[in-house]
């Protein structure tokens, strides 16, 4: 989709008919909008027209957009300092307001926890706030966070948040509490940047983006003792963006020129890249496709773009089912052949003495002999 796009996300639905929300930027002849396009996996594209659309009043703009991962709402901050609740349904988005969340001003970061419970959001002047979903409890409603926030996301389990700030600094948060765990150790020429943590629910990591000087570095950390494992060179350069996909096999980073790389995180090495897919622009919004090996990217300047991933086809269900099937059969006729080759005992060789296979009445006996049972056979007549 041509046009500035300043922010977008997937929106999950049943039977992989998934959506997409766009955060359009107003224009000379148009406002900014929300809209929403159902996505063509076949063609990898969105629709050519928006289902739906809700336009904002008064200058205002979407900042940030998070989905709830249920897809049935999602909320969105906007430059007029207030976050709203929109709702798809039957083809309209239906707009409802945050009461706890009217005039806070711009929110940089939104988040919702993996299993949907908790909400959390930071805002440019480094207001913390974690909330219980849809109740609105506050858990959590810290003003000094940081000065400014950068990124956030929630661990698989939904126990951790970690928040980083635009002075460098990362911290972990306890989501039922909202008690601050710890903060990150880092040199003095380190600058926290972006964080996502691992999603395949074996590997307890925290994923960082780094500036380290001149160079730009993804760091690993260890979830259970807050301890760095290590780092590497991936994109190779300033990321503006990060995400991570739903069964956390991949790692995807956005450059500030407009490059992408997709990293396999089991083996930590690139094995996707998109180069120059916005050009000399920013990506704003990364976000992995829940069902395909696709990501939704866009800028102010580029809009909107899907790509499909040129890594490793995945097993689909009736792939497996299809195999497993195949292999049964072969398991049968292995066995049929085994049966019929084999010296069962049934089918044992012939000795010398031993001219012809012996009858079958020789081993169970004869119905008509004495010995077929206590009483004989049964009389109904």
């Amino acid at each position: 989709m041509e046009g500035k796009v300043g922010c977008a996300s997937w929106i999950r639905r049943p039977e992989n008919a998934h959506l997409v929300v766009l955060g359009t930027m107003k224009q000379l002849t148009h406002p900014a909008s929300l809209q929403i396009f159902s996505f063509d996996p076949l063609t990898t594209s969105l629709s050519s027209s928006p289902k739906a659309s809700y336009e904002f009043e008064n200058g205002s703009e979407a900042v940030n957009i998070a989905v709830h991962p249920s897809g049935d709402d999602f909320v969105a901050s906007t430059t007029s300092g207030d976050c709203m609740l929109f709702e798809y349904y039957g083809q309209k988005l239906l707009p409802k307001e945050l009461h706890p969340l009217q005039g806070v001003g711009p929110q940089k970061c939104l988040a919702f926890s993996t299993d949907g419970s908790k909400f959390a959001t930071g805002g440019v002047d480094g207001h913390l706030r974690i909330f219980e979903w849809p109740s609105m409890r506050i858990i959590l409603n810290e003003p000094k966070a940081h000065n400014s926030f950068n990124d956030m996301d929630f661990s698989l389990d939904s126990e951790f948040l970690a928040t980083t700030s635009t002075d460098g600094s990362a911290r972990i948060w306890k989501t039922d509490d909202g008690v601050l765990i710890t903060s990150l150790t880092r040199n003095s020429d380190e600058k926290f940047e972006l964080c996502r943590f691992s999603k395949d629910g074996t590997k307890p990591f925290l994923f960082c983006t780094v500036q380290k000087g001149f160079k730009a570095v993804t760091s690993v950390w260890d979830i259970s003792n807050w301890t760095k494992i290590g780092h590497k060179r991936l994109l190779r350069k300033p990321a503006s963006i990060m995400s991570i996909s739903l069964d956390g096999k991949y790692l995807a980073q956005g450059s500030k020129d407009g490059d992408v790389c997709v990293v396999d995180v089991k083996k930590m090495e690139i094995c996707h890249w998109s180069k120059r897919l916005h050009s000399g622009s920013s990506i704003a919004s990364l976000d992995f496709c829940p069902s395909e090996r696709v990501v939704l990217t866009t800028s102010s300047e580029w809009g909107a773009m899907v790509t499909k991933l040129s890594v490793p086809a995945d097993w689909k269900d009736w792939q497996i089912y299809l195999v497993l099937l195949g292999l049964f059969l072969a398991s049968a006729v292995a066995f049929y052949i085994f049966f019929e080759k084999s010296d069962s005992f049934w089918n044992f060789p012939l000795g010398k003495d031993q001219t012809t296979r012996p009858k079958i009445n020789t081993i169970l006996g004869d119905p008509q002999s004495e010995d077929w049972g206590a009483f004989g056979p049964l009389d109904i007549m």
